[in-house]
């Protein structure tokens, strides 16, 4: 099968879908498939897609713009005429801002064309003309949760047209460490110091107003902890990161906590972890970070929202709080280090809950089986 890949920018500095990309397409080039890159913005992840993509193409974007429809439509022409297909071609979109292009792409090749839902639809309000032509048009969508999956259907997307696969990680890449104290003292942390961390963007969506307050009155019973604030905003990055750097110092905690812009490489502060937080406010789609965390045997408090309380199933349950609630938080964590403490087989347990629901190869065998079955 020949996989046409559409992909924004080839970079691991925006979040999750990304990494979960790469993992597909290196898990299906594995598989003896071949793999053509579509892309519009160069990044950190370039390099690794050359190894095995049989095709990168820039384009020069996914929609057509209206103020410059004339040179959009000029654009989409040359940009189509570029992608080369065969009879087993199938187009893959890898969120659905991209689907209007990979439609077109679809009709003009005669080829099929299936798109992963990896994001919520938005709220405030419907799809816009494009991408609502280019959804429609899709044989078949990937939900990366039942949220996400049900949240589409509210949007009028017929149930069975849409098929749930759960992202899934590298269990041999995400692993426990054996020397905690030593990469703590690394990293300038004694031992008795406890560690909650959150790594991701620094978006109001993911609740870090939350979590600031949350660990606030956590310090009252925990006078050394660290909070470890892991990544970068997106949109206004200096006026967002410094109103929470601001809330740190109003609350007096400012000592406590650092923020370490994005890490290229977060294993180690998952493994120097005793917490990991993921306090989101809206319909998380899915939550990568709690799977790379617990595949470290690090525990996860997170929001009961989106698709979250799909990964946090069955005993691990007791690690969900209610989003925005400040206090819930706070007691969730001192339940989970309690818990933690009392049970010396928890990070065994986080550890072997993602190898058997969340690994990279059941992920790939769900898309390619979605695949497989729409091409041409």
């Amino acid at each position: 099968m020949h996989i046409i890949v559409l992909e924004n920018e080839v970079t691991s500095l925006r979040g999750g879908q990304e990494l979960s990309l790469f993992d597909v397409c290196l898990g299906l080039y594995k598989r003896g498939h071949t793999i053509t890159l579509v892309y519009v913005t160069e990044g950190n992840l370039f390099k690794e897609y050359q190894f095995f993509c049989r095709e990168l193409i820039k384009v020069n974007g996914f929609r057509i713009e209206r103020k410059k429809i004339i040179d959009s439509l000029y654009n989409f022409f040359i940009d189509t005429r570029k992608i080369k297909t065969t009879k087993d071609s199938i187009v893959y979109s890898n969120q659905y801002h991209n689907s209007f292009f990979a439609y077109t792409l679809a009709v003009c090749k005669n080829i099929p064309f299936v798109c992963h839902l990896r994001l919520p639809p938005p709220q405030i309000q419907k799809l816009g003309f494009q991408w609502s032509i280019g959804m429609q048009g899709a044989k078949h969508l990937i939900a990366v949760s039942n949220q996400t999956k049900i949240d589409w259907i509210k949007q009028g997307f017929k149930e069975d047209k849409i098929d749930v696969v759960y992202n899934g990680i590298n269990i041999e890449k995400f692993q426990p460490s054996a020397h905690v104290s030593i990469t703590k003292k690394e990293w300038g942390i004694s031992d008795d110091v406890e560690v909650i961390s959150y790594i991701g963007r620094l978006d109001k969506e993911k609740g870090l107003e939350t979590l600031i307050r949350g660990f606030s009155l956590f310090l009252k019973n925990h006078k050394s902890a660290k909070l470890l604030i892991a990544g970068k905003p997106l949109c206004y990055p200096e006026e967002y990161k410094k109103s929470l750097e601001h809330l740190t110092f109003e609350l007096g905690i400012a000592e406590s906590v650092k923020f370490l812009s994005h890490l290229t490489n977060p294993i180690p502060l998952y493994q120097i972890s005793d917490v990991t937080v993921l306090t989101s406010l809206h319909s998380e789609p899915f939550g990568r970070t709690i799977i790379e965390s617990m595949a470290c045997g690090i525990p996860v408090v997170a929001s009961r929202t989106g698709g979250i309380p799909e990964i946090l199933t069955g005993k691990f349950q007791p690690m969900l709080c209610e989003p925005g609630n400040v206090e819930n938080l706070a007691d969730t964590l001192n339940f989970v280090l309690k818990w933690k403490n009392l049970d010396p087989q928890l990070s065994a347990k986080c550890r072997e809950h993602i190898i058997h629901s969340f690994n990279v190869d059941k992920m790939v065998n769900g898309i390619e089986k979605i695949l497989l079955n729409y091409r041409k």
